[in-house]
This record gives C-alpha cells, structure tokens and sequence, in this order.
C-alpha cells in the first residue's frame, strides 16, 4: 500500500509520523517544494519506510504525476490548492483525504466523478472541520429528535501575550479566512449565511484555559449534510477575551477588505498589507498551544430532553514535541487513511468524514482518537420530561 502526504509543513509532518506507526504500512512519500521541509520531516518521522521528493504542488496536472502510483494520499495543504487536490486524486484513481473543508458545495459536485474513478474524497478531515463534524452527526443520531447542534473548538495560546491574545501555529491564510468569509450555519433546517465575527459571546473552559469568547464561523459540509436532521445548526470558533473585537474593529475600518487600492503608485490590498503588519504580532512567546472543543447536541431521547456534550482541553505535546493543533488536526486526517487503506472504509464519492464515522464506526475511531494521546470526554445530561 503506497501512501503519499502533499506538504511537508507542521501538519504534514505531523501526519506521516503518525501513518509511519501503523502496522503493515508500506511506501510513504512525502511531497514539498522545499528540500529543507522534507529533510525535517524525514528526521521526525526516522522511518525506512518514509521517502522525501522534492516537486511542484502547483497544479492539477503537478500533482496527478505524484499521485499516479499511490493508493491514498493525505493533502496537507493550502486551501487555494484544496480543489487542485482533489481533482489531481480523482483524475489519478487515487483516494485522498482533505484537511481543508471550504467550499464543500463545489467539491460535491465532483461526487459522481470521483464515484466513477472507484476512490473516496474526504475533505475537512482534522480536528475543526473533522472531529467536530462526527461528533456532532453522532449526537444526532443519538437522539430521538434533534433541536439543535454547535461545534465549539479553537486554538489559544497556553501564554497569550498583548495585542492579541492569540498565535498563529500553521497558515495565517487559513485565520484571515475567519474573519474575512461570512459562515454558512443552518436554522430551522435551512442554510443560512451571516456576515464574519458574528455573534459574540463569552464561554468558559477548564483550566487552564478558563473565559474565552466565541463568533460563528463556517460550518463547512456539515450544513449540507446535517442540515435535514437538525433544525439549527452552528460551528463557533473560541479565542481569547479581546481578541475577536480587536479583529472586528480592523475588519470594520477596511483593513481586512480584498479590493485593491492605490498607495503611492503602488497596487496593494489592504489584507496584503495587513497580514504583512499583523504576521510578526502573531508569534507569541512559546510554541505551547492549547485547543479546546465542545460539541453539544441537544434534543428528545425518550421523552426527555437531553443533551450530549463531547468536550476536549489538549495541551502542547511534549513527548512528540508539536502542537496541539498540529496533533489534533494530524491524527483524525492520518486514521481515516489508515482506515481507507484497511478497507475499513469502502465507499468511493466525495463524502464528508460526519457521513462516515457514525452509528457502528463511531466508537471504534473515537478510540483510535484515545488511543492516539487524544482525550475527549462525554456527558448525558437529561434536563426533563418533554409534555406531550
């Protein structure tokens, strides 16, 4: 079984040293267009079984040649070049799994292609986008009728610093993209859109993580998917005290506009300019990360009113020495391979991850999560008996 990873980043990394793990695992190639990327990934991962190449990851037509001999490949990748990906592994009969969630109304419609081509494309497939998603599907399907379900996770510095309150741990694009695009949601079992940073609330975590605010943000395929099983639907994103209001306020003066302007001669857009000011404000002062997710569904389950709540509190990794983000998105990404390879999984199409891991497969990955270092509790709480 030949597997390859596309980008050697943080992540990437991250996901063949957890796919160079599993037993009877065969040829894992990890693609960057940077030597010094795959030399570090290759340290990491310290496996015979891991190889590096150096290649384009610019095109389709780039990345159909990687993937002409693979069986499952992981994109770890940008999102500009999600899409690229996923026709690459389609034309190439080769099935993929994709960090990336957004846009799901145009990768669905490569549906049929990809069921033509006899492989599965599962996007959206790490921590949020990803576990989210399945827990909040199987809550629903837990649940007799569903009122209700909110996808809650985010990544915050163990040691927020000033102005922010907040570090980036892999790409800026994928955090502008927060504040920037508005979130798809669904209420009373229709999709509906709201405008970026919307709805702020307070939301208070175990320490060390104690009060955090939260907006809703893009609920990625889950609002397609879900959206005929529950009648409202959210996914919120959790940051530190100040730092969505701070974000609102650049958002409202134009600085995080996309149109271009004129500044002495010169063509810029004000995010460009932006993202250059705000990057080094972005660092913190440690690499330690905590992300944090609840998912909570609630409903009626045998007359009563009910709620579910899966909640996570992950520290930085000491012992593979990456973030929590890093692992938290890795690991959900390298298992659903895993799984595809071992025909765990069989259905070809482009199928969302909360499509595939509920009813029977739900528990069985939840503990390939555990046993992976990753720790999510649960908790019923039944509020009271629903009058007929």
């Amino acid at each position: 079984m030949n597997f390859v990873v596309l980008g050697a980043g943080m992540i990437g990394t991250t996901v063949v040293s957890e796919i160079a793990k599993f037993h009877g695992i065969g040829k894992i190639t990890v693609v960057d267009v940077r030597q010094e990327s795959l030399d570090k990934s290759l340290q990491i991962a310290n496996s015979p079984n891991v190889i590096g190449k150096v290649a384009s990851l610019e095109t389709a037509e780039d990345i159909a040649k990687i993937l002409k001999d693979a069986d499952v490949a992981v994109a770890c990748l940008p999102h500009s070049l999600s899409l690229v990906a996923i026709k690459a592994a389609i034309a190439s009969k080769c099935h993929l799994v994709d960090l990336v969630g957004s846009k799901f109304d145009e990768k669905i419609e490569l549906h049929r292609e990809a069921q033509e081509a006899g492989v599965i494309i599962v996007p959206g497939c790490g921590v949020a986008p990803g576990m989210t998603n399945f827990l909040a599907a199987q809550g629903i399907e837990m649940l007799d009728q569903a009122d209700e379900a909110v996808m809650i996770c985010g990544g915050v510095p163990r040691y927020p610093v000033p102005p922010l309150w907040y570090q980036v741990v892999f790409r800026l694009e994928s955090v502008l993209g927060l504040y920037t695009k508005p979130a798809t949601a669904v209420e009373e079992g229709v999709i509906v859109e709201f405008p970026p940073l919307s709805r702020l609330e307070k939301i208070t975590f175990p320490e060390p993580v104690g009060i955090c605010e939260t907006v809703i943000t893009d609920a990625h395929s889950t609002a397609f998917s879900l959206k005929d099983k529950v009648k409202n639907l959210y996914e919120k994103t959790v940051r530190h005290p100040g730092h969505w209001g701070k974000m609102k306020i650049l958002s409202e003066l134009g600085f995080l506009d996309k149109d271009p302007v004129e500044l002495n001669g010169i063509s810029i857009t004000p995010i460009a300019f932006a993202e250059k000011i705000l990057a080094p404000k972005l660092l913190g002062t440690s690499n330690e990360d905590i992300t944090v997710m609840r998912v909570e569904v609630s409903g009626v389950k045998n007359g009563n009113s009910t709620r579910y709540i899966w909640e996570m509190i992950d520290l930085y990794d000491n012992e593979r020495k990456i973030t929590s983000m890093a692992k938290t998105t890795a690991i959900p990404a390298a298992l659903i391979a895993k799984w595809i390879a071992s025909k765990k999984i069989t259905e070809t199409g482009v199928i969302p991850i909360e499509s595939l891991i509920v009813r029977e497969r739900f528990q069985p990955f939840l503990d390939e999560i555990r046993n992976s270092g990753i720790d999510i509790k649960f908790q019923e709480e039944v509020i009271k008996a629903v009058s007929s």
